[in-house]
């Protein structure tokens, strides 16, 4: 039965792949914040916001699966999750995009700062192999993406699971507050880069993120949907999985 559950996800984190591959946006304003965009005094910053994180990140990992290497599923998993979800970008503020993020569910299953490590590889893959964002702006895309949608959306989820029977609803929640977060943070990233004329950082702040917002908010719905989804999948076929992880992310509590 074990085995069959194995074979059953490693088939699920393949079909992420080749729907990946099958969809792979050909437009180049498909991209996060792109090469070169920033300056590079905030293109260093970022870089220098972004990887601490990093580094502990590395850590939490390396912890959790010395003793469980079967986690490591479950981490591709998550990482195709959030592959697929991120390359399916609509062009929206100038020089940069509106897509789903799919952080939410792994920092949900893994801890935000694991998806920040898994988070930032997609990222680079991304920007390597796709032109989708850069390395210069890697800091910066990994930072909104990978770090503070996750911490809001795992946030959000712990709190909401102190409400009795709220899994799902915290799932939802999780799911869209990561989406939303990632480009409230994107907004604030372009807008004291690129500070309006007339009103300074807020006035830029305001006009990036309404404009985000239009295709965002729907995505982060409909994110919230699919995230709970894939959950109930994972549920039905990988409990025991799921449930050592949970443990893992809580410290050891059940």
């Amino acid at each position: 039965m074990k085995r069959r559950r194995n074979w059953s996800l490693a088939a699920l984190v393949a079909g992420f792949t080749v729907y990946f591959m099958l969809n792979e946006p050909g437009t180049a304003q498909a991209m996060h914040i792109m090469e070169g965009f920033l300056p590079v005094g905030w293109a260093l910053f970022w870089w220098a916001a972004f990887i601490p994180f990093f580094v502990l990140g590395i850590i939490r990992l390396r912890a959790m699966t010395r003793e469980n290497p079967e986690l490591k599923l479950l981490l591709g998993l998550a990482g195709a999750f959030t592959f697929v979800l991120s390359a399916l970008k609509m062009p929206s503020v100038t020089g940069s995009s509106s897509h789903p993020t799919g952080t939410g569910l792994g920092a949900v299953m893994l801890g935000p700062l694991p998806m920040g490590v898994i988070g930032s590889i997609v990222l680079l893959f991304q920007a390597l192999l796709l032109a989708h964002g850069g390395i210069t702006t890697l800091g910066a895309n990994a930072f909104s993406m990978a770090v503070a949608g996750p911490f809001a959306g795992y946030a959000v989820y712990k709190l909401m699971m102190k409400l009795p029977d709220r899994e799902k609803l915290a799932l939802f929640c999780a799911a869209a507050v990561a989406d939303l977060s990632t480009y409230v943070v994107t907004s604030f990233q372009l807008a004291v880069a690129f500070p309006a004329a007339d009103g300074g950082v807020l006035a830029s702040f305001l006009k990036f993120g309404g404009i985000f917002a239009v295709t965002q908010v729907p995505l982060a719905v409909s994110e919230g949907l699919l995230t709970v989804l894939l959950w109930n999948w994972l549920k039905s076929y990988s409990p025991n999985e799921l449930s050592l992880l949970k443990r893992k992310v809580n410290g050891g509590r059940a």
